[in-house]
């Protein structure tokens, strides 16, 4: 049975998450898994206006950490020899005229070179603009409850110009993962769901873990996600927690709870949902940005190792999840705040997951655990 240490247990951690309420989040709940058992700490409110905390383990749109469980579900299949990992994408779905030289691991890898259909950023400061749903502001107020079909975000996506030659570059777009779902899709003849259950939420017992595909609501209990716009030259501050997240599809649209990432990342890591070969696969980093296939691969800091990660932000809501190598340590939190089209929360959010990941992954919480 692990042990569950309180805020007194680890005042370093609590004080760490009250800072980033300090910092501008509305609130904070995180998780934190090593040898000294399992500490979960809550600061800041559960809505504005209130007083009461976020749930411990609530519900939160997870945004890109999603494409962790995509990534994972493609690989599964791999294993069972359904997929090719280097068989070209447009062998699965013809549909779409991909280039022919794009294959599945640059999918997962986002070395496609495919039109990111949220919107592109290009190197010299200019913006392509991707669905309309996405140019943010109130118009993406307005259309939060629109439906998206995966294939009309594909088919935008294709009709832009590529970033670059498939393979030869880097650069994250959010069609990958809904290609992905496709292709899951295609080659299973299930809907995603329906094999993210078969093969991660039902083997790892993930029962507060959801795939919306189109629902707007969140499972109680959550923390409320909010977006702040202008209207006639006065901010405007909305509640977004119920949003139709079609719009992003498979790029960012599950929800979790914290135990639950932490069962899958610690999971995932030690080997118990693919084979040793394919997990090396998926934690052998890009050069360029340090990105495997679906995690983040990167350095914790003087003396703390290596950590696998991937964080994720939906329009008020976001999500954190870090492990060890091995799945012995792990981190994964919950954040509400107010977003807007400035992205205004964007340095804090830096910020603090760097001294969150120094704190628990560092030479500091090495020291601190061998003293405990």
């Amino acid at each position: 049975m692990s042990v569950t240490l309180t805020d007194q247990d680890r005042p370093e951690l609590q004080k760490a998450i009250e800072e980033m309420v300090e910092s501008g989040f509305t609130g904070v709940t995180m998780r934190v898994n090593d040898e000294r058992g399992e500490w979960v700490g809550s600061a800041g409110a559960r809505k504005l206006g209130e007083t009461a905390k976020p749930p411990a383990n609530g519900h939160v749109r997870i945004g890109s950490n999603t494409k962790t469980f995509t990534a994972t579900v493609v690989l599964q299949l791999v294993a069972e020899g359904t997929i090719g990992l280097d068989a070209p994408v447009a062998d699965y779905l013809p549909e779409f005229g991909l280039d022919p030289r794009i294959t599945v691991r640059m999918l997962l890898q986002h070395t496609s070179g495919v039109f990111n259909f949220t919107g592109e950023y290009y190197d010299d400061g200019t913006f392509a603009p991707g669905i309309p749903a996405t140019t943010a502001g109130q118009e993406w107020v307005d259309n939060r409850f629109t439906t998206y079909r995966p294939e009309e975000l594909v088919r935008l996506a294709v009709s832009k110009p590529a970033r670059f030659e498939p393979g030869t570059d880097w650069s994250y777009s959010n069609t990958n993962y809904v290609l992905a779902r496709l292709l899951v899709e295609k080659v299973t003849g299930h809907s995603l769901p329906e094999e993210m259950q078969r093969l991660i939420l039902g083997p790892l017992g993930l029962s507060g873990t959801v795939v919306p595909e189109t629902g707007p609501g969140v499972p109680e209990p959550h923390a409320h996600a909010y977006y702040r716009y202008e209207e006639a030259g006065r901010q405007k501050t909305v509640d977004v927690t119920r949003q139709n997240p079609s719009w992003i599809s498979t790029g960012g649209d599950m929800i979790s709870t914290t135990q639950d990432l932490h069962t899958f990342i610690s999971a995932l890591m030690s080997g118990k949902l693919l084979p040793a070969p394919l997990l090396a696969e998926m934690c052998t980093p890009h050069p360029k940005v340090g990105y495997g296939l679906g995690v983040f691969v990167q350095d914790a800091g003087e003396n703390g190792g290596t950590v696998i990660t991937h964080n994720g932000g939906m329009a008020g809501h976001a999500a954190l999840m870090y492990s060890t190598p091995d799945g012995s340590r792990t981190l994964t939190a919950a954040l509400n705040y107010v977003d807007d089209a400035a992205l205004s929360m964007a340095a804090a959010f830096q910020q603090a997951t760097q001294r969150l990941v120094k704190e628990v992954f560092g030479s500091a919480a090495a020291g601190a655990a061998d003293a405990g």
